[in-house]
């Protein structure tokens, strides 16, 4: 926290950023527990390299990560892939981290900053994410939910608390809360949030503000949405790419 209070670890409690997103995680030292945020990153590029894992390409990604990846290129393929080839190179990475990576409960941040990244669209910096998804879309559960939550409540009270600052959560955890009391005075006063959610779409339009858009009878979705961006940034990809074959 100290390095993240001195800028060492670039964090964003505030603003927003395109392709970015405060993931969770949690450390275990001593046989105690605490969460801090993490910046997950993604770029996406026309190409045939499909969904890159920068943390398995430097063998710092375990075999729950790397099913969590896989599970991700399922949900791309499963959303926006059902009348066009998915003409994509895209890589995801936890920035400044240097120690292994392992569990899927980072899928719905990584899902997020790669959807934002392909409709060019900024997401809030002053909410985290965390929670594991299936290729269907739904928001799985996941552990250590409390100390997510608090970890990221105390780098941005480092920072300076907004008002409108917290974290997106899986619906199914709800019932583990048991959060520290200063954490829940801010959130009953309304200074701090904690978003449940159950679907994909639930959180990218929280982090996004725009609605993510249904899927239309012709394969195509909702004009004006999120998702629209995305399947019209994959067709173009995908017609460029072959005007090169």
């Amino acid at each position: 926290r100290e390095m993240i209070d001195e800028g060492t670890l670039l964090i964003d409690v505030t603003g927003g950023r395109t392709g970015q997103v405060n993931g969770l995680s949690v450390m275990e030292i001593g046989g105690y527990a605490f969460g801090k945020p993490v910046r997950i990153t993604a770029t996406a590029a026309m190409g045939k390299a499909g969904l890159i894992n920068i943390e398995r390409e430097a063998n710092l990604s375990g075999r729950f990560h790397d099913k969590g990846m896989q599970i991700i290129a399922g949900y791309l393929r499963n959303r926006f892939a059902q009348n066009k080839p998915l003409s994509l190179a895209a890589s995801i990475c936890f920035e400044q981290s240097y120690t292994g990576v392992d569990g899927d409960s980072a899928s719905t941040a990584e899902i997020y900053a790669l959807l934002s990244s392909l409709a060019g669209m900024a997401l809030r910096q002053d909410v985290a994410v965390t929670g594991s998804v299936n290729q269907q879309g739904d928001v799985q559960a996941i552990g250590g939910v409390n100390e997510k939550i608090e970890g990221f409540f105390d780098v941005c009270r480092i920072k300076g608390l907004t008002g409108t600052q917290g974290v997106i959560i899986p619906a199914e955890n709800v019932e583990d809360l048991m959060l520290r009391d200063d954490v829940l005075e801010e959130v009953r006063a309304g200074r701090f949030h904690i978003y449940p959610v159950s679907k994909v779409e639930e959180g990218f339009e929280i982090l996004s503000g725009v609605a993510a858009g249904k899927l239309n009878g012709d394969g195509t979705f909702e004009a004006g949405t999120a998702f629209a961006r995305v399947d019209e940034r994959l067709s173009s990809m995908a017609r460029t790419l072959k005007e090169f074959e």
